[in-house]
């Protein structure tokens, strides 16, 4: 049986324990044929967000990414992208994804938007199984890594997922410029920012 192992978090392969993913999630996987190749493993919800993460797992700010949900409007239009961003970094809103959106004005979807049109809870928000409209912008450090935690599309677990497969999901654009890194090593949200590591 494969494991997944990154700080204190030791996983197994989705395919072992597939009642912890999110229904999309576990859809998407299973189409895309990665039940094997990433890993899942059952956590404390109460410690689901970024900082609490990090400080339980003994885990580096960069193996946490998170994926935030960017919208903006156009003649009328909802467009949305989903931003998979380390943990010592911030998503360039308002400059980046908002000329990839290209609308006037990008900012985080507000928290029930999230939640319905990702079909997914919030703060377990993940990119696989997400509307396939959307686009996925990841940050090229995390492409890089041989191992990095997202959601699961629940907060009762998180998936271990190597940077390549990421970077090969449907819809994903590798980008050095989705973010920027952040002033501190702190990983507190800033600006109403969900962490959803």
């Amino acid at each position: 049986m494969a494991t997944f192992e990154l700080g204190g978090l030791i996983g197994v392969a989705a395919s072992e324990r597939p009642e912890l993913l999110a229904d999309p999630t576990r859809a998407a996987l299973e189409e895309l044929g990665l039940m094997g190749a990433v890993g899942v493993v059952e956590i404390d919800p109460d410690v689901s967000d970024t900082a609490a993460t990090q400080q339980v797992y003994g885990l580096h700010a960069a193996q946490l990414v998170n994926c935030v949900l960017v919208g903006g409007r156009r003649d009328g239009v909802e467009r949305v992208a989903a931003c998979l961003v380390p943990a010592d970094k911030r998503a360039d809103v308002n400059g980046f994804v908002r000329r990839r959106l290209d609308v006037r004005k990008a900012s985080l979807l507000p928290r029930d938007t999230a939640i319905e049109a990702s079909g997914m809870e919030y703060g377990g928000i993940t990119p696989i199984g997400l509307p396939a409209a959307w686009p996925v912008l990841l940050d090229a450090d995390a492409a890089q890594a041989a191992l990095v935690v997202i959601g699961s599309g629940v907060r009762r677990s998180k998936l271990l997922v190597p940077g390549a497969v990421l970077a090969h999901l449907p819809n994903v654009e590798v980008t050095s410029d989705v973010a920027r890194p952040v002033a501190t090593a702190a990983v507190e949200p800033a600006s109403g920012e969900p962490t959803s590591a």
